[in-house]
């Protein structure tokens, strides 16, 4: 089976529109982990991604009259872009299927480059049910964004590069996780020019399909999805690059948002280019491998599988940067409601820098604070911080893993619902004229919302923290939630929503 995914890497025909892209050593991230690092630079493709890789190899074989008939595929980002210029430079027709919930920026890149958009359904999965319905009904060659032998093979381009590029044994090679299309196809040329190279899998820790799917042999669905990194945002590895995983890759592992967003600032400072939250997931699994496993001195390689993110999803990525390095704290601490509490409370913290403080007025007696506190060490100071507030007589909690306190808290401290009877609930909404409405219309009049906090990213979905006046057992309303087919979790017992909000 790899013999012929071999030939077809070695005679894929790209080269006519997609680059060659260089590998870049990362001084800053070498130095500081002690290890040679470089990265492989997909950003630089045409499309500022590898996509057009697989996307332009299969199109590249497609016969004459399945060209006179045209493509489609399913895609809210980077396919649908490479699959659009493919077409395009070929002069065949190309119908792309989007989900209505796709910001304008990736729609309008799509139709630019020359290919009929169709926005359909509001999950991927409807889009890509409806380009399988198109496909049938139009005799159209459908191009699978991962599960097919020329895509895979077109993505393993990208290791033939690197080991003509680099100089020396490459010991780790560190490849981003979705579907499995660019995993399959670099790990199965990998192993075959050198089977000594470990191949380390990294995903999100909000999609980690591969890393379920290798626990249990088999492949699974996962239950839901983070929208964080997008562009990995799949609930199951693909069929073809599940038969070559289970065979190529040494060992998996999975990031953090904020351990990605960590690596998007550590890319951008060694190239002075911003990857996106899916781009930098790899870089992200370099800097946590080397920790856990306490490598030194090992040639790794680390794939930057591309720059496609909206300058607004910036703001978020910046302010969780810092928490993704472990250079940032966040807890919360009670101190006594007196004049000079805070001057003392300052004065009690080890040596360190507040990075945020915030407060309002509640009781007569104590005040609860949502403080921020700049890290040298990493967790193992964050731990010291709690003994050492600890022993000062302090109450405080670790809120540096809450994602609702990272997400939502910190930007609402100051009030209490003084006693309503409140359940709170994180919201996940499509971003899109009337969701808000759609939301209202089905949860109905009967309950007074008490709380609502909306942030978005510039991504397909934005975050919605709702509170509702409402009893716990009340059953009616979980039933209307239910209805309104928006993803949701009930955060009551939540311990950020407890000391600040509840």
């Amino acid at each position: 089976m790899f013999e012929t995914y071999i030939r077809k890497i070695l005679t894929a025909q790209i080269y006519d529109l997609a680059d060659e892209t260089p590998v870049t050593y990362a001084h800053n991230l070498s130095n500081r982990y002690q290890n040679d690092i470089w990265i492989k630079r997909e950003d630089l493709q045409p499309i500022f991604s590898f996509k057009i890789r697989g996307a332009h190899n299969k199109i590249r074989q497609l016969s004459k009259e399945e060209r006179s008939r045209g493509v489609v595929c399913a895609s809210a980002g980077n396919h649908a872009q490479g699959v659009a210029m493919s077409a395009a430079s070929q002069e065949i027709p190309a119908i792309i299927v989007m989900p209505v919930t796709t910001p304008d920026i990736k729609v309008d890149s799509v139709r630019q480059r020359g290919a009929e958009v169709v926005l359909h359904g509001e999950a991927f999965q409807e889009a890509y049910d409806y380009a399988l319905k198109l496909q049938q009904e139009k005799g159209l060659t459908f191009i699978h964004p991962y599960n097919d032998p020329d895509v895979i093979a077109g993505q393993g381009t990208i290791a033939r590069e690197i080991f003509q590029q680099i100089t020396g044994h490459i010991d780790y090679l560190f490849i981003p996780v979705g579907g499995g299309g660019i995993l399959s196809g670099i790990s199965v040329y990998s192993k075959y020019v050198s089977p000594s190279t470990k191949i380390i899998a990294v995903e999100s820790d909000e999609s980690a399909c591969l890393q379920q799917a290798l626990k249990a042999g088999e492949r699974i669905i996962l239950d839901e999805v983070g929208i964080f990194a997008d562009g990995v945002a799949v609930p199951q590895i693909g069929e073809l690059p599940f038969e070559i995983a289970q065979k190529c890759v040494d060992d998996s592992i999975t990031v953090s948002t904020d351990e990605i967003c960590a690596a998007i600032k550590d890319i951008f400072e060694d190239t002075r280019y911003l990857a996106e939250p899916s781009g930098a997931i790899a870089i992200a699994g370099v800097k946590k491998y080397i920790r856990e496993n306490k490598l030194e001195g090992q040639l790794c390689v680390a794939v930057n599988s591309g720059a496609n993110t909206s300058f607004g999803r910036l703001r978020h990525i910046s302010e969780r940067t810092e928490l993704g390095a472990n250079k940032e704290g966040l807890f919360a601490v009670q101190i006594p409601e007196v004049k000079g509490s805070f001057y003392e409370f300052c004065k009690n913290l080890p040596q360190t820098n507040i990075t945020e403080f915030n407060y309002r007025y509640n009781r007569e007696d104590a005040a609860m604070v949502f403080v921020g506190l700049e890290l040298k060490e990493g967790t193992s100071q964050r731990h010291k911080i709690l003994e050492h507030l600890e022993a000062q007589s302090y109450r405080v909690a670790d809120l540096t893993d809450d994602e609702l306190a990272k997400l939502h808290i910190r930007y609402m401290v100051g009030g209490h619902s003084h006693g309503l009877s409140e359940r709170l609930f994180r919201v996940q909404f499509p971003e899109k004229p009337g969701a808000l409405l759609k939301f209202l219309n089905a949860l109905g009049s009967q309950w007074s919302i008490s709380l609502f906090h909306y942030r978005n990213h510039a991504s397909a979905y934005g975050r919605v923290l709702l509170g509702v006046q409402a009893a716990k057992d009340d059953e009616e309303l979980i039933r209307r939630l239910d209805e309104t087919g928006y993803y949701y979790k009930e955060e009551s017992d939540n311990l950020a929503y407890e000391l600040f909000l509840s």
